[in-house]
């Protein structure tokens, strides 16, 4: 039996938000979650992919986050956008908060956006994408639970604290980057595990604070910022950011849900966004064209542009469907008949 199974992006996507309403989700938080979990799966971003909706039954379950919130977006200030996800999951918050976000960025160059009490899981490059898709500049960041280890430390204290990046092209995809401080996604190590393989050394220590190749082990103990001490802090800085210069949580203060449902899985989310135009006038689209010397540098050595392999696997997502492990298949599809996993 062949062990993967290939679907359409529409026959995905009705697989998806079937499985999160049978489970409790209504259909607004269902279409956000779907949009970024069939967005990184088309990429081949396997670890913020279909996967993920596991995750998302089981934190329901054990009252993680609450299914049918409704975001509250409030005007700060001419540059300052808050919106409170009421406990819900962040991307519906987001998707509610984006228009006024572009509209702050366009009249007045620079707009921040604050994401507060959230249940967050997924990718931030859709997020900054999407505003790149508009003509903006956007950085966006994210503290998660006390994962990871400090350089030098044995015992998790930081998230693994994503950061994403994204520029506008004028004649192509947005430049984009979206990656961990810690030296992969935790969603790397769970998609180790559910396949029974080890892991690279460097990854993680475990609970005795001693390297480790075992998935298990290191889930269960403490992973490694990348870099050394650069990534611990690039992580601290996330950490500061997206926590208290919000007035939101730092990552060892959260918690995951768990059975007792006694968990805190609730924290913020910090976005920048630069509007080139408001910033450079007339000269914009000059400025922007000058950008595109360094991609062509980066090209012209043989190198790779970050977003380029989830650019091409569009591509091919698009054209020739979306592949899934055969095992993976069939768990969201008893999921979405109503067993629990």
């Amino acid at each position: 039996m062949d062990k993967t199974v290939t679907l359409s992006l529409g026959a995905l996507e009705t697989l998806s938000r079937e499985l999160l309403t049978r489970h409790g989700f209504d259909e607004a938080h269902a279409d956000a979650i779907t949009r970024s979990v069939v967005a990184a799966q088309r990429d081949e971003c396997h670890s913020h992919g279909v996967y993920r909706l596991i995750d998302c039954v089981e934190t329901l379950r054990r009252g993680g986050v609450s299914p049918d919130a409704t975001p509250y977006v409030l005007d700060v200030s001419p540059g300052i956008v808050r919106v409170d996800a009421g406990q819900g999951c962040s991307l519906l918050a987001f998707e509610r908060a984006r228009p006024a976000l572009i509209d702050k960025a366009r009249e007045h160059g620079v707009a921040l956006l604050a994401l507060n009490n959230a249940f967050h899981f997924s990718a931030l490059w859709p997020e900054v994408e999407s505003l790149a898709d508009a003509g903006l500049v956007a950085l966006a960041m994210t503290p998660s639970h006390a994962f990871v280890a400090p350089a030098g430390g044995q015992r998790p204290l930081l998230g693994t604290n994503p950061i994403a990046f994204s520029w506008p092209r004028p004649d192509g995809m947005p430049f984009t980057f979206d990656f961990a401080t810690s030296v992969v996604a935790r969603g790397e190590i769970e998609l180790h595990r559910r396949a029974g393989d080890t892991i690279p050394e460097g990854w993680a220590l475990d609970a005795q604070g001693r390297a480790t190749l075992d998935p298990d082990a290191a889930l269960n103990g403490a992973m490694l910022t990348f870099g050394g001490y650069k990534g611990s802090a690039l992580s601290i800085m996330i950490e500061l950011l997206a926590g208290p210069l919000i007035g939101d949580l730092l990552g060892h203060e959260t918690s995951p849900a768990n059975e007792e449902r006694a968990g805190r899985p609730w924290h913020g989310e910090l976005i920048v966004v630069i509007d080139p135009h408001r910033l450079l006038g007339d000269e914009a689209a000059r400025h922007l064209q000058h950008a595109e010397a360094l991609f062509a540098g980066v090209l012209e050595q043989g190198a790779r542009l970050p977003s380029r392999r989830r650019h091409e696997a569009r591509r091919r997502s698009r054209e020739q469907g979306v592949t899934i492990p055969r095992g993976l298949h069939q768990q969201l599809v008893r999921l979405r008949d109503g067993a629990r996993g």
